[in-house]
Parts: structure tokens; C-alpha cells; sequence
């Protein structure tokens, strides 16, 4: 055995043999890791199609489809609601202004005061309570956009540029 092949090599064979040996251990770890996890994919597997066949999956697909469907059409009217409450706060009275002040200097407090109420387009009105010791008047001016046709008074003006966020 003078003239193997491996005595030419220059490094002994039994390296080469231990070598192999921890090579072939290697792959047998990751054979056996590979084993279980194919194992654990199949229990899955199994799992999830127990009791199923194609037609009972199909009957679950289509149930989605008719639950997306309907998930859908809730969502369209909810946001038709939305729209529609969105319009309706729009109209309704959200900036007001008030003033308090004493209408007949001497003759008590503040008992008087002019109350602007306005929606979104600035329209609604202005209240105007005078006391005094005859009554209370009551005067209610309109307004339009911001505008008003009737000439205010300084506190009448004052409530109306409150509730249009001109003062505080």
C-alpha cells in the first residue's frame, strides 16, 4: 500500500476520515431538524382540514365573500350618515357671542346683555335684552353671512364679533 493515492496526498487519511465523520453528524442534526419541523407543518395541516373537504371550504369562501359584501354596504351607509350628520351640524347654532352691560347707567347692574347665536355660514341672530324698571325688552335682529340689515348697537356689535371669532 506503498502507492496509494492518499500517501501521495501529503495529510493523513485519518484526518480525513474524522473530517467526514463531523460532516456526516452535521447533516444527521439537520436531517432529524428537518423531520420535525415537516412533522409540525403536517399537524397544521391536518388540523386545518379535519373535517373539511372542498365543498365545506367553498361554503366558507363564499360566506366571506357574502360577510365582505355586506361589511361593504354597512360601511356605504355609514358613511351616507355621516354626510347627512355632517350637514345637519353644519345648520345647527355653533359660535355665539355675549355681552353683558348695564343699559341705564344708576339704575342697577348688568342685567342687560346682547347675544349673538350663528351657524357655519355665519347666519343666525343677535338677541338684545334691555333691562330697565319699567321691563325687559327683548329686540332679536337677524343675520345673514356674517351681515345684518338693521344697525347695531356697540354691544349688539361687540356679541356678533365674538361669535364671528373677531374678539374674546
Amino acid at each position: 500500500m506503498e502507492d496509494s493515492i492518499l500517501n501521495h496526498l501529503g495529510i493523513d487519511p485519518l484526518y480525513i476520515i474524522f473530517g467526514q465523520a463531523a460532516l456526516t453528524i452535521v447533516l444527521m442534526i439537520i436531517v432529524i431538524i428537518c423531520i420535525f419541523k415537516i412533522k409540525k407543518l403536517y399537524r397544521s395541516y391536518d388540523y386545518f382540514m379535519r373535517g373539511k373537504d372542498a365543498e365545506t371550504l367553498e361554503d366558507i369562501i363564499i360566506g366571506h365573500i357574502q360577510d365582505i359584501q355586506e361589511l361593504k354596504s354597512q360601511d356605504r351607509a355609514n358613511k351616507d350618515q355621516i354626510r347627512v350628520n355632517n350637514k345637519n351640524m353644519r345648520a345647527s347654532f355653533q359660535k355665539f357671542g355675549m355681552v353683558r352691560y348695564n343699559a341705564f347707567k344708576g339704575m342697577g347692574g348688568n342685567l342687560s346683555f346682547a347675544f349673538a347665536l350663528l351657524d357655519y355660514t355665519n347666519t343666525g341672530f343677535v338677541m338684545n335684552s334691555v333691562h330697565s324698571r319699567e321691563g325687559c325688552y327683548l329686540y332679536l335682529k337677524a343675520v345673514d353671512r356674517g351681515q345684518t340689515e338693521i344697525l347695531l348697537g356697540n354691544e349688539e356689535k361687540e356679541a356678533l364679533e365674538q361669535a364671528l371669532g373677531y374678539k374674546e
